[in-house]
């Protein structure tokens, strides 16, 4: 959720020195970027997992304060509501037996932390939205307790000047307002972070993008929102709407939600903050100390920390984001289209086909975002978010005769990108055995044609048939994901059905 910021009131000289000093971030990117100051290739991955607390019950447990101090852990840090917690993995360098070092890293903090939880009986949930939580619990008393979540909402909610409205149509249809931001706490994702060199980064970015789509066609797993079945993947309905500052009027007009897949290809880095400074007004008028244009002229490296903080109130699925180490810039993309869960093998799986394209992609000599319109690529997400596995996407045809095709996602995956993310995992040097058995996992779910979100619904429609109610069957369903998550074994190869019903 961004930089940790204190609560305070801000009045007219705030935002004007704001902006200010967002336009001299700007320029101090552009000459950092000028005079080729960023750190050189180092392969480097990072991993947050946003997770929620749930009872043995299936319900949502407002207890994050409580887990995080058992935890005791720099770790895990909390999130927007107080059924959440989020998990951040150190960075790795991308060879080797990265993908099984990083499923067993997560296993054992995964474990220590549920361990922790039970205490105040609670359990980590792993999963893109809890399907027991409901719009009751979307209240500002049950944001975390930090100054950031309470400003954030009152910035949002001052700026929007109205209730926030829900209205997203699936399978059900979910109409709902709410006079907070609470509704994205709903949301639990997993953010997949590469550092790049300023030289790939625009090709990278681009390759994020096309793949965003197949991501969450293979990867879905939020049907539930507050009791009713709507898209496979419904939070990036959800957080768009959540977040949506604009009144209808503003709609209306087309300015641009904070929520955003974008709207074209990209040739730099430089270009996507611009987009942000240009577009969005800031929501937290904050300011540093740092002069950055000064740091600069005096050869240091400036923090830029308004341009930081302002850009991480812009939500992209694929941030940009700017980043010290050791006083060396650096550029990461953020990917940030995957659902939490439903196991560290599925994360992983994700991760390895999500790694494995972007580098594929990015190299080819014809790349895929020269043959696809990007208005493509964002009806593609599209798609996918509302009909998950059974998408079908639009993609360039084989060979140099041009022209889109529409295939089903699991074609598209077996066919054409598994070869390709084999590849691109092989380029960055992941060992053999882990490349087979985590892209092995993605191959399983085309096959069977089963993910998180296929299973949820399948396992919720069985129990209604067995006779539960809407809110027990939730329940039931919700119980059983939590049992098979803890077993670890991968989404494609669990038992549909409830036990009992």
């Amino acid at each position: 959720m961004g930089e940790k910021v204190v609560a305070g009131a801000f009045d007219l000289s705030d935002r004007q020195r704001y902006r200010r000093k967002l336009h001299q971030c700007l320029e101090g990117l552009a000459r950092l970027l000028a005079e080729r100051r960023f750190d050189r290739p180092r392969n480097l991955m990072g991993m947050e997992i946003e997770l929620n607390l749930a009872g043995s019950d299936g319900m949502p447990k407002m207890l994050n304060g409580q887990v995080l101090e058992r935890i005791a852990s720099r770790d895990f840090q909390t999130e927007l509501g107080m059924f959440n917690l989020e998990v951040n993995i150190v960075p790795h360098h991308l060879d080797g037996r990265v993908l099984d070092q990083l499923a067993e890293e997560l296993r054992t903090g995964l474990g220590y932390a549920d361990r922790k939880a039970g205490e105040v009986d609670a359990g980590i949930m792993m999963i893109g939205i809890l399907p027991t939580v409901g719009s009751a619990d979307m209240v500002p008393a049950n944001l975390s307790d930090v100054d950031r979540y309470a400003l954030l909402n009152d910035q949002m909610v001052a700026a929007r000047g109205e209730d926030f409205s829900l209205d997203i149509e699936g399978v059900e249809r979910l109409v709902c307002t709410s006079g907070s931001i609470t509704p994205e706490a709903a949301c639990t994702s997993v953010q997949l972070h590469l550092q790049v060199t300023p030289e790939r980064f625009a090709d990278v970015w681009n390759a994020a993008q096309a793949v965003a789509a197949v991501q969450v066609a293979l990867g879905a797993n939020s049907p539930f929102l507050f009791g009713r079945e709507l898209w496979r993947e419904s939070r990036p309905p959800l957080f768009q709407q959540a977040t949506d500052t604009r009144p209808p009027e503003l709609q209306n007009q087309g300015v641009r939600p904070r929520t955003w897949f974008g709207e074209r290809w990209i040739g730099s880095a430089y270009e996507l903050f611009e987009e942000n400074v240009r577009y969005f007004p800031p929501l937290l008028p904050i300011c540093d100390e740092e002069d950055p244009l000064r740091v600069l002229d005096e050869g240091g490296v400036p923090r830029l920390q308004e341009l930081v903080l302002h850009n991480g109130t812009v939500y992209r699925w694929n941030r940009p984001v700017y980043g010290l180490s050791d006083g060396v810039p650096h550029l990461r993309v953020e990917n940030r289209v995957l659902p939490a869960g439903p196991t560290v093998a599925d994360v992983i799986a994700n991760a390895a086909l999500y790694y494995g394209l972007v580098r594929a992609l990015a190299e080819e000599s014809r790349p895929v975002w020269t043959r696809m319109p990007f208005a493509a690529a964002a009806e593609n997400f599209d798609t996918a978010c509302r009909r998950g596995i059974d998408a079908e996407l639009l993609w360039p045809r084989p060979g140099r005769s041009g022209g889109l095709t529409r295939v089903p996602a699991v074609k598209l995956v077996r066919d054409e990108l598994l070869p390709l993310a084999a590849a691109g995992l092989d380029a960055w040097n992941i060992e053999p055995a882990d490349r087979d058995r985590y892209l092995g996992i993605i191959e399983e779910r085309c096959r069977r044609r089963t993910n998180g979100a296929s299973w949820q619904a399948d396992a919720y429609h069985r129990a209604r048939d067995a006779g539960l109610g809407r809110d027990a069957a939730l329940a039931a369903m919700t119980r059983r994901y939590g049992e098979l998550m803890q077993g670890g074994e991968p989404v494609h190869s669990w038992p549909v059905g409830v036990p009992g019903t």
